[in-house]
Parts: structure tokens; sequence; C-alpha cells
């Protein structure tokens, strides 16, 4: 057994805790940043699963989640060790926003780079600091003006992720491909199976969204052999291998007649876009018969607007 895991020059043996803190950089003030990293290591040998939230900063419920586990120990394991990253990108968590302060998506830039943006060089401390000693990994986030019903995202081909997902056991598991510049798509090019979760929506709390992730969490952590005492549980998930969005045909006040989870018929109304004067109203039909999977909560809407995610039934 590995009695010691070592992030930034520091030595956690087993059966020990630590907060191990990453200088990232400094506010024009001098005000010093760092990334907090949780470090939680079972007295047995076992994998070392990787949590992280906060990639984008206005996604709280992965934030909400970890919070939770770190605070009740739930997050702590028998066997192996869990590090868990509850806010990767401090900058936007301050700010109630996506990005950093220059205008990047952190989760479209890795690998990063040391002497890059501050988006790059913040991608390239996760990719060298703490990637490479990782087994496994869930990254958690939350949509965005858009509501996700809780899922679990990954490459479908590849029979671990998959494997990995089923673990999970949300809702549904959809079938995403893996994107250029994505933390997920970096550490699958280093060998390492990371599983995206969406749930809720930017800048509120979900209970469901944050109970799925819990119980997703601890469902995993006990078929990796990491925990003894039971899981939660299991739900069915279905399997999604295609979605589509419905986006509006044009411009006006929105109103969904379905929730999220709910299944859909092919020719089935399921929105409609009235003029804020009550002079036209038009229908929005399900092209797909399907799930539910992402559903719009701002009313006013452009026309282009993503509207309504359906997962498609397989025939």
């Amino acid at each position: 057994m590995n009695r010691y895991i070592t992030i930034n020059g520091r030595q956690i043996a087993a059966g020990k805790n630590a907060l191990v803190n990453l200088r990232i950089a400094k506010l024009p003030t001098h005000t010093v940043i760092d990334l907090p990293i949780y470090v939680y290591r079972g007295q047995e040998d076992g994998p070392v699963l990787l949590i992280t939230s906060g990639l984008h900063g206005d996604e709280l419920n992965g934030v909400e989640t970890l919070r939770r586990m770190i605070a009740d120990g739930s997050v702590v394991p028998d066997s192996g060790t869990v590090i868990a990253v509850p806010i990767v990108n401090v900058y936007g968590f301050l700010n109630n926003s996506r990005y950093l302060p220059d205008g990047r998506d952190l989760n479209r830039s890795f690998p990063g780079t040391k002497s890059g943006s501050l988006a790059g060089r913040l991608a390239w401390t996760m990719m060298n600091d703490v990637l490479p000693i990782v087994d496994y990994g869930v990254d958690l986030h939350t949509g965005g003006a858009n509501t996700n019903f809780p899922q679990i995202r990954c490459d479908a081909s590849n029979e671990r992720n998959l494997e990995l997902a089923r673990a999970f056991a949300p809702p549904f598991i959809v079938n995403s491909p893996l994107r250029d510049g994505s933390f997920r798509k970096a550490a699958d090019k280093k060998g390492k199976n990371i599983l995206v979760y969406e749930g809720g929506e930017s800048l509120r709390f979900d209970e469901l969204a944050i109970t799925e992730c819990i119980n997703g969490v601890l469902r995993l952590m006990d078929y990796l052999g990491m925990t003894d005492n039971g899981a939660p549980e299991r739900n069915e998930p279905r399997v999604v291998m295609k979605n589509t969005w419905i986006r509006a045909h044009n411009s006006g006040l929105y109103r969904p007649f379905v929730a999220c989870g709910d299944s859909v018929k092919k020719g089935q109304v399921l929105a409609t876009i009235t003029d804020p004067f009550g002079e036209a109203e038009v229908k929005t039909k399900a092209r797909h018969k399907g799930y539910v999977i992402g559903l719009r909560s701002i009313p006013v809407v452009n026309r282009g607007d993503a509207l309504i995610n359906i997962g498609l039934e397989q025939e």
C-alpha cells in the first residue's frame, strides 16, 4: 500500500485527513487566492476518487453537495482516498459568474498552460498537481438558465465510464461525447475516467439534484470498495444515447406544460409562447418520444432560445 499521498509537497498518510491550499494567484489588491483541496484517506488501500465542483462559479448544487458530505463525514472513505475540491473556480464563485476574470470558461481551457491565461493556469494546476494521483473522478455541474434533471453525462462508448455511471445510478445516464477543452476530455487523454453530474439550475439550490448527487457519490464509493456501510437504494437509470433541444420558433412569453423528468409523446404540446399583449399564441410540440432532461425556467424568450431538452427514447 502507498502509505503517503503527496500534493503540493505535502504528504498525507493513510488514515489521515488534510486541507492543502494550492496558490493560484493574487487579486489586484494583493489578496491571495488559494485553491482548497480536501484529502480524506482511509486506513486500507483502495482507489483515489476525485470529486470536483464549481468549475463554473455560478453552479452551486455541487458545492452544496460537497459541503454537506464534508460536514457529516460521509465523504470520508474506509478504504482508498477521496480528494474533494468544492470550489475550483474561486473567482467565478465570488462574482456569481460562470467565467473567470479573463472572460474564459475554465471548462474549455484544459489542459491549460503554466504561463498562460488565468483560466489556463488554473487548469494546468488541476492537471499537474491533482490529476496524476487520481484513479476516478466525478465533476459536479449545474444547469445554466435551464434546469437539468439529475443525470450523469459520459461517453457511453467507453465501457468503464458506463459501468461507473451505472454504479452512480442517477435517474438518467446521457451519452455525451468528449468536448474539446473540457476537464473530462483532458483527463481522458491521461487515462482517467471522469463522470460529469448535472442537476438543477445556476445560482439556486435544488434539493432533488443535491440529494441525488449525494446518494450517487455514496453508491459509487460503495461500488469501488471504499465504504462498507452499504449505499442508498439504487435507481434503475434510463440510458439516453441521443438528446435534442426544442428551440423557440418565435419571441415572447414562454409557459411550459411539462416538468423535468416527465415522459413525452411525439406531437404532445409541451409549451406555448405568447406575445406580451395577448394577441398571438404559438404551441410548441414534441418532435420525438422521450423524456424531459432539461427545461428552461426563464419566461421571456427570443427566437432560437433553447427551451426543452428531450432525451430520445430508443425504439
